[in-house]
């Protein structure tokens, strides 16, 4: 990694992390990291350790004595951190490149490790920008669109053409809109219905032509009668001093467990609040299913903190499930460019963000060099590059055996739906099982079995049916 021409001569403090590798690191390694005068960074093989600790040492510490120039001074600790994110990013770019993914065709049977399948199409047309499902006791199925429509596909199959009325107003701008869908354990005696979703309002601002939203995440329920949302009742709806113009980061996702729910605020593009007990944002949340904050919460009596928090320090989380085997809670959720998250959640623990990250700002400039901390919680696993984790399910059911209790991942940016299986929880196994058919928005195990998948661009819900 020799320079091109003396640090001194340019200011790396205002590059990117791609034009400080262009400066300091592509003489000698190549401009697509592939070697030169020194090796490749990007064929796997490492001389002097494969891990991050050890990539970013060689950084920092080089070894002159093979001309490798140590750039510790120079860079900053979030630098070289940053550096050590581009080149694991240029990696798997080279790793996955001339590699064949199972990209479904309707009738066609998908090949993976453990199981064949075929992709079935469950509604193909009438939907805008559907987020999640939840299914009913007489095998129909419930669907939330974004900008605030709640649909009823039948047991039959058929999308009913109207939304269901009266749901509530929902603040649909950016990633806001109506999201979560699910329905009460008990459905069956009780029919109640759960919906999370971004509340707020729009005002006026004096001599400006938009107005300005203020939003947050909240959580009802309600029944349907007659295809008429009834009998609502609000379940978590925070102070409105928490409420902001943001329009990301909206979180939601449900579990239920034993009468509690659990569920997800996102951190709405902030940073410190996620680390702030006193605000909701980047929080998951237990509360009895009737909105209740049950008092064995670990935050429970401490002075300035939200009673209902579980855990906190959580970036932009969009999947949630439980491990039907022990009971253990996993959320999924996007870091910045580079670092999206699998986590084992546990009461009371902090995860991080924006303190440590495996990931760096989205323009290409170093966020943090500290991807640990004590009393900070680790991830069970994490991507770089980032594959933009949404909804995820362990798959409960019979019809594929082979994938009994494995934990399946959505993927928006990448277009896929990975499977983890985990082991003490441990990822043992991660695959790639679909691709590149649509942004997968959610993916969750069915009462009939079978896989379902969200898909936006195309706008469809699809599902996994096994073969042979």
């Amino acid at each position: 990694m020799a320079a091109e021409e003396p640090a001194a001569a340019v200011d790396l403090s205002k590059m990117k992390v791609n034009e400080v590798f262009g400066h300091l690191c592509a003489t000698c390694h190549g401009k697509q990291l592939d070697g030169g005068q020194g090796g490749s960074l990007i064929d796997g093989e490492w001389k002097h350790g494969a891990s991050d600790a050890d990539l970013f040492r060689s950084i920092a510490k080089g070894n002159l004595q093979l001309g490798m120039t140590p750039w510790e001074g120079v860079l900053t600790k979030d630098q070289i951190r940053a550096l050590v994110i581009y080149i694991r990013e240029k990696e798997k770019e080279a790793r996955f490149k001339g590699l064949t993914f199972p990209v479904p065709e309707p009738g066609k049977v998908v090949k993976t490790e453990r199981e064949n399948y075929v992709f079935e199409m469950v509604v193909e047309e009438g939907l805008e920008h559907p987020w999640a499902i939840a299914f009913l006791p007489d095998g129909g199925k419930l669907v939330t669109e974004r900008p605030g429509r709640l649909r009823l596909i039948d047991a039959k199959g058929k999308l009913h053409p109207e939304a269901v009325e009266g749901t509530p107003e929902v603040m649909a701008f950016g990633q806001g809109g109506l999201l979560e869908v699910a329905v009460h354990p008990n459905y069956t005696e009780n029919g109640w219905v759960y919906l999370g979703f971004s509340d707020g309002w729009r005002e006026k601002v004096p001599g400006k032509e938009k107005s300005k939203v203020s939003a947050l995440t909240a959580v009802v329920r309600g029944r349907i009668k007659d295809h008429q949302w009834v009998d609502q009742e609000w379940i978590y709806r925070d102070d409105k001093k928490f409420y902001g113009s943001s329009g990301v980061h909206f979180g939601t996702r449900f579990v239920f467990d034993a009468g509690y729910l659990y569920f997800i605020v996102g951190e709405r593009g902030g940073l410190e609040v996620a680390q702030d007990l006193s605000m909701p944002q980047g929080k998951v949340f237990r509360l009895h299913d009737d909105g209740r904050v049950p008092t064995d919460n670990p935050f429970v009596g401490k002075d300035g903190a939200l009673p209902g928090i579980w855990s906190y320090g959580h970036r932009n989380p969009q999947g949630l499930d439980m491990d039907p085997r022990d009971g253990h809670l996993y959320d999924t959720e996007h870091g910045p460019r580079g670092g999206d998250e699998c986590n084992l959640i546990l009461p009371g623990r902090n995860y991080g963000w924006p303190v440590i990250t495996y990931g760096m700002n989205y323009n290409g400039t170093p966020m943090t060099s500290e991807t640990y901390r004590q009393g900070m919680e680790q991830p069970v696993t994490y991507w770089v590059p980032s594959i933009a984790t949404c909804g995820l399910s362990f798959y409960r059911g019979d019809r594929f055996p082979q994938w009994k209790n494995d934990l399946f991942v959505g993927a928006l940016k990448q277009k896929e739906v990975r499977r983890l299986r985990i082991i003490d929880q441990e990822v043992v196994e991660e695959e790639i099982v679909l691709k590149d058919y649509g942004r997968v928005r959610d993916v969750t195990d069915a009462p009939d079995g079978y896989l379902y998948v969200i898909l936006n661009d195309p706008d469809c819900i699809v599902r996994l049916v096994p073969q042979g």
